[in-house]
Formats: structure tokens, sequence, C-alpha cells
């Protein structure tokens, strides 16, 4: 008998037949140039991981997900999977238009037949799928500034699947697991979800949950999007291959999932399991804190430790997936064994190292005990992040114009240049605006854009192990959250906010812009009839009023030190 499982799932391709002649068609049609996002989101529509939906939610099902997790016929899906795109596309797509999906370098991937058009409340999609229109969650800043401000829904018929590069043979449709599991005659398989490295209590804790189920084990991590700052999938995936030869041989394998996650917490484990069930699991584990993002904007958790493992076991049956409680493995010293830690009697010395701790011994260079990881993961995990004093970084210095910004970056970049060791880029705001923004004008979409450039080129110069001083106004805190994500994938981000008052910028007014814009006939200035939003917790605050620049210059490099960055000696 077959399990339920493992029958062939229902896929949005057509015949390649059609599939040739549509395209000739398609090259006719408006086409939309697909985001990162949308093309993870496209590809589990098309192969079947996101069944039932059979293409970009209508308006109709997407009031239904949001605030009942129920599509319109009833069936259960918890996050919201829309096509959002920008006003001036939107405006030209009618209910009834065929449009064509491309991926980043033009190619057709499906056709999608819009029936929907509408504009979200995105304060109220926030509230109900995240919990909070908080923006110190990813997902929601995704929300408010990234996703387009107009979705579309509507069927899709897929042409073909996004093409990777990378880890070809470990990348698997629904289907294909499902016909893998049929094979190997695993009729019982336990999926273990994991956006990071696994470490010996992973390997531990999933090798157990294995064998209660009395399951095979399918390792699933997410190689879509997941949180700013996680390690990049590339070294991810060497290091599950590392572990891999850990469990015992013909019961584990390794699948990734292309995945784009929302971090929604007990909203995403619901998800996550729909979508592990269309891959043929029987079984899950759902970790405490499930694809929860950290803490909101008043520094706590934005979901309770077992709300995922309350919600996803609610819905259980209908999921069709049995739930596995993870279970919180530490370390016993006088045993020199993992085991769970509700198991343990008291007296006996646990240890534990933490994600941050992690983080700090690798950046540092510190040992890390083979109790906590493999070997082979932490060589892997050493690769890409090298200490501290060895890799690059950007300070992005922000403040008025006249602050005196432009002066310690200068003053900066010799001192870094007279210490040696990694090459120094500053990356002035005048200087950029010349070569790289010089047809940007002083609107607030091109000062964004000005300032994402300049984002770019630092994330380049950090992923390459130099150094990037940046020093424009960035006057918006979104812009600069932006662009600090953009470079902490690669290295430090070192704020400086120089905050140097109105009154002393517009006094010193070395350009004469601050009179031309008191006289109006410079619009848009900041600090006069612009906003200027101060950084809330910059790495440092300088005021250049009382203090030299050598002076302040000096205080950016003790800054640098106490973090690691470099050395002083």
């Amino acid at each position: 008998m077959t399990h339920p499982n493992q029958a062939p799932i229902p896929e949005l391709y057509v015949s390649e037949e059609a599939a040739s002649s549509l395209k000739h068609e398609a090259g006719k049609m408006p086409s939309w140039d697909l985001t990162p996002r949308q093309i993870c989101d496209l590809e589990l529509l098309m192969n079947g991981g996101f069944s039932p939906l059979k293409g970009f939610l209508t308006e109709a099902d997407y009031d239904g997900v949001v605030n009942d997790m129920r599509l319109t016929s009833g069936a259960l899906w918890p996050i919201p999977v829309n096509l959002d795109v920008s006003e001036k596309f939107a405006d030209g797509i009618e209910p009834g238009t065929d449009i064509a999906l491309r991926d980043q370098e033009g190619v057709i991937l499906a056709i999608m037949s819009v029936t929907d058009k509408w504009v979200p409340n995105k304060a109220h999609e926030a509230e109900k799928v995240f919990g909070a229109d908080d923006l110190a969650h990813p997902a929601v800043n995704y929300l408010h500034n990234s996703a387009g401000p107009v979705y579309l829904g509507g069927p899709i018929k897929g042409l073909q699947a996004p093409t990777h590069y990378d880890f070809r043979g470990r990348r698997n449709t629904p289907n294909e697991l499902r016909a893998q599991f049929k094979k190997l005659g695993w009729r019982r398989v336990v999926v273990f979800q994991t956006r990071n490295p696994l470490h010996r209590a992973h390997q531990e804790l999933t090798f157990r949950a294995a064998k209660e189920a009395q399951a095979n084990l399918m390792i699933h991590p997410v190689v879509g999007m997941t949180k700013p700052g996680d390690v990049d999938h590339f070294t991810r995936v060497r290091c599950y291959e590392a572990v891999l030869d850990k469990y015992p041989s013909a019961t584990t394998t390794l699948s990734l999932l292309n995945l784009a996650m929302r971090m929604a917490g007990p909203r995403e484990a619901v998800w996550h399991g729909l979508i592990r069930r269309n891959h043929g699991a029987t079984h899950f584990i759902v970790g405490r804190d499930h694809a929860g993002p950290g803490k909101n904007s008043a520094g706590e958790d934005f979901y309770g430790p077992y709300d995922a493992q309350d919600l996803f076991r609610k819905h259980q049956d209908e999921i069709g997936v049995e739930m596995v409680d993870f279970k919180h493995m530490v370390y016993v010293q006088e045993r020199a064994q993992y085991e769970p830690a509700d198991e343990i009697e008291e007296g006996v010395t646990v240890l534990n190292i933490s994600g941050t701790e992690l983080r700090r011994r690798l950046r540092e260079g510190l040992d890390i005990p083979e109790w906590f990881s493999f070997p082979e993961v932490v060589q892997q995990l050493r690769r890409t992040s090298p200490p501290r004093a060895q890799q690059g970084f950007t300070v992005f210095f922000t403040g008025l114009s006249g602050s005196g910004k432009s002066t310690i970056a200068n003053a900066l970049m010799v001192k870094l240049m007279e210490m040696g060791g990694r090459p120094v880029t500053l990356l002035d705001g005048d200087v950029v605006r010349k070569h790289l923004s010089s047809e940007l004008g002083f609107s607030k979409e091109h000062r964004d854009i000005n300032i994402k450039r300049i984002g770019y080129v630092a994330s380049e110069i950090t992923k390459n192990g130099g150094i990037a001083i940046c020093a424009p106004i960035a006057p918006y805190t979104a812009t600069r959250r932006a662009v600090r994500e953009m470079i902490e994938q690669y290295g430090a981000f070192v704020e400086v906010h120089v905050a140097t008052s109105l009154e002393e910028c517009e006094r010193r007014d070395r350009k004469g812009l601050y009179k031309l814009a008191r006289e109006g006939k410079i619009k848009e200035f900041t600090g006069i009839s612009d906003p200027y939003e101060e950084p809330r917790q910059p790495e440092l605050r300088v005021d250049t009023q009382d203090i030299e620049v050598d002076n302040c210059a000096h205080q950016v490099l003790l800054t640098l030190e106490s973090m690691g960055l470099i050395g002083l000696n």
C-alpha cells in the first residue's frame, strides 16, 4: 500500500509542446520581472510545493488567509502568496490580462492570467500574519519598504523551472522526493527544517526524533531567502554535507528547499508542515520559537517559545503531518553526551554555546570545542567567517550637510591606510554623485537610490575583505537599515552619527546651501524642508562642534578596535 504522501501531487507545468508555443505568445504580453522572493514563490507554486494553490492568491483567498488562515475553498493556508507589483505596472493591467513572468535574466518562467488587482491594507496584513505591525520584523519591514503597493492574483501556467547552478543533485521537487521515498520503501519520513548550520545537538536531536517516530530522516534546509544576517546557503549546505555521514548509512537524506521564509513563527510552522506534506513527509520537527525573527522593537521576542508548537498541534490532523516535539538537547559533561534538557537531574554540569557565543568565537578566532560541533562543520564556518580582524567592514557616517562627515571620513581613511593590512575605499557623497549617480536629482526616491548604490558598492568591498568608508547624508531610517542588511551579510556595519546640530551646520554653511534652502531656491533640503531621521542606536555618535577632527577620527578607531575589527597595538 502506498502512503498517501507518496502518490504524485499536481504540478502547474504545461507540456513541453504547449510551453514552446506559449513562449512565443508570451513575447507579446506585458511582462513582469520577478524579484528573488517572487521567484522562490513561483517555483513552489509550479512544482506543487504550495499545493493546493493554483497560482497567486485572489483577493478573496488573500482575505481568507490573512484573517482566518483559510482559502475560500475552506482549505488551511496560513501565509499570503501574492504577486506584488509597482503602481506603474499595475496601471496597465486589468483583470482578464495575461502577463509573462520572467526571471532576472529575462527568461519567461510562467504565464499568469490576472483575475484580481487590489491595493492591500499592509498594516492589517502585518498585524494578522506576523502578530504586529512592527518594522523590527524582517517580513514586516519587507512588506512596507520592499514589496510593491499593488497585489495581483490569478492562476499560472508553468513553462519552465528557475535555473539553479548550485547543488543541483540536492534540489528535488515534491514529486521527485515522493517517488524516491516510494522506491526506497520509506513509509515514514521525519523532516527537520533548518536555516542554520547543524551542530552536534541538532544531529543528536534529529537522530532521536527519527528513532522515536520509527521513521527515516530528511534534512530539508531552506536555501531561498531566510533572515538578514543568516549564514549564506553555500556554507550551510557544505556543513550539512559534512554532517550526513554522522548518521547511520541509508537512513538519512538531504534535500534543499528553495523557500522564501517569512519568519512568521506559529503561522510559518503550519506553512512549513503543509509544504513538507507536499514533499512526502509524514512527521515534522517543530522547534522552540520555530521560525521566530528574534526581538521586536521593545526588545522582547515576537512569539512565545511554544506558540508554533501549539498552533501546529491544533491543526495537525488537517496538515496531514504529525508533529515531533523539538527536544532541547544539552551536553552533560559528566557523561560526555547530549541529553534532553527536561530529563536531566540536578547537580550535573551542563555545557552550552549559544548562537551569539558561537558567532563571537568565530569572530575572535577562539576555540570551538568538539563536544559542541563537528570539526568538519567548524572548518566550513571558519572559511566564510574568518576572525573579524581579517574581515572586510563598512564605516557609514550619517549626519546633516556640513556636519563634518567628509572631513572625519577623510581623516579616518588616512589613519587606516597608515595602519595598512586592508585596502580602504572612501565613498564620499559628492564623489559618488559624480561617478555613480550623476543622473539623479535630490527627491526622496532619488536619494534612496543613491544611498542604496553606495550600500551595494560598500557591500562588495566588504565581501572582498576591504574597508569601505561612506559619508552620505542618508536621512532616512529605512534606507540606512536596508544598507546595513546588505553589508552585514559579509562583514560588520559600523554606523557613525555625526550629531552636529542644525544651528551649527547652518552657521558653517561652507557651500552656501542652507542660505539657498532658506530662500526656497533648493527644494527638499535635509534639515530645512525635508526631515532628517536621527539614528536611534548607532555604533557611535560624535559631535564636531567642540571636538577636533583628529579626536573624532580617533573615537571611530577606538570603536573599531572594541569591535575586534582592527588592532591598535
